[in-house]
């Protein structure tokens, strides 16, 4: 990395500031569900409701089906493509950014060259386009129809060269708010009628990066997108950019004009989803991950939801229905004072009242935390403070 000693100084705090500001998470946006998904650049999506819970903690009057309408709609939909992992992306994005990173999912295949062994990859694009526009298919439908085609080769690398040749989404039901789906996929040309876009120059993603992300080092956005070699783009646009070096002397990249709040700008608390980018699109993800919380959020392979307080890292929560009751279990990782508990209850009130599609539910809360001025008779809830259970 090129480090300066003459561009100014971001500390962690100004880095955060002005990270949760792009983020949405420094004040609620109101932007619609589609706006907040093409400013952000996508969603990360594996599971069907983290999208809904990271728009429910930055937009304010968030309605899960506004999402699920503009997903019917075909405004967004869900596809693999930043880090080789499920997105929702708005369709204009879908047709974009996934031929920037094709060469990408192409290197991906290499993993799998002994099970596609004799196999013709581009017989194998073709067959695979032909099956799944002529019907949506699941991922075990065209492991089995195209087994059929190569018999000696290793059913789950054929249906892995398919989705990573060619730019399928997952057709609803699937992703819907309310609704159950498996995932079926055809290709995104044929959900949205119209062609993908030529592989682009990535200078146009860097700067929405930035917008999204910023400021960041070259290497945060290869970690972000799972590319290689961006420094050449960064390169040709560092006229139009200005540079700061973090605490330890790496050069960021940044909008001239872009928010770079005071690092004691206050930062109220947010429940996010697992596997929210805000956490996984830095290679330094010091500036919301303290080193005491590195690796606390993950057990084997799986991730849990995230707190923020004070907008860094700060526990985990579980969302529960007992009874037909939600429960939010928030486990922080260290001791917060009363008024940050009582952040935290505000902020699972206003997540658990916009899901429910009710803005003012009443909650029944740990003994320690006053109840929420969001609180009404129109729903019931419990917030607790304790022990995530993690299987």
């Amino acid at each position: 990395m090129t480090k300066t000693s003459t561009a100014p100084v971001l500390s962690v705090r100004e880095l955060n500031r002005a990270t949760l500001a792009r983020q949405l998470l420094l004040r609620r946006a109101t932007l619609s569900a589609k706006d907040a998904v093409e400013h952000l650049v996508g969603l990360q999506a594996q599971n069907v409701k983290p999208p809904y819970h990271a728009l429910a903690a930055r937009l304010e009057g968030f309605a899960p089906q506004e999402l699920s309408t503009a997903m019917e709609a075909r405004e967004v939909v869900r596809i693999v493509t930043l880090r080789s992992t499920i997105h929702t992306h708005t369709a204009d994005d879908c047709l974009t950014l996934r031929p920037l990173v094709q060469a990408a999912r192409e290197r991906e295949l290499y993993g799998f060259r002994k099970g596609l062994a004799g196999v013709d990859l581009d017989r194998l694009a073709a067959i695979s386009r032909e099956l799944v526009e002529a019907g949506p298919r699941t991922m075990k439908q065209l492991r089995e129809e195209l087994l059929a085609e190569w018999p000696d080769a290793d059913p789950a690398a054929l249906a892995i060269a398919a989705r990573c040749r060619l730019p399928l989404v997952q057709v609803t039901p699937r992703g819907l708010w309310g609704r159950s789906g498996q995932v079926a996929l055809t290709t995104a040309e044929h959900w949205l009628g119209r062609p993908s876009a030529p592989a682009p120059a990535p200078d146009a993603t860097v700067l929405r990066y930035l917008a999204a992300f910023g400021p960041a080092s070259v290497k945060d956005m290869q970690t972000w997108a799972g590319l290689t070699r961006l420094r050449e783009a960064f390169e040709r646009l560092r006229p139009q950019l200005v540079t700061f070096t973090d605490e330890h002397g790496v050069e960021l990249f940044d909008l001239p004009d872009a928010p770079r709040p005071d690092a004691d700008t206050p930062a109220l608390a947010r429940l996010l989803p697992e596997f929210d980018n805000l956490l996984l699109s830095h290679a330094d993800r010091s500036r919301v991950v303290s080193a005491d919380y590195k690796g606390r959020t993950w057990r084997g392979n799986q991730a849990y939801p995230t707190l923020l307080v004070d907008g860094f890292l700060a526990g985990v929560w579980r969302l529960e229905e007992t009874g037909g009751r939600p429960v939010v279990t928030v486990e922080p990782f260290g001791t917060l004072t009363k008024q940050q508990r009582a952040e935290v209850t505000e902020e699972a009130g206003r997540m658990l009242g916009a899901l429910s599609g009710s803005p003012s539910p009443s909650s029944s809360l740990s003994p320690s935390v006053s109840p929420s001025p969001l609180a009404s008779a129109s729903a019931s809830y419990d917030i607790r403070f304790g022990t995530v259970v993690r299987g």
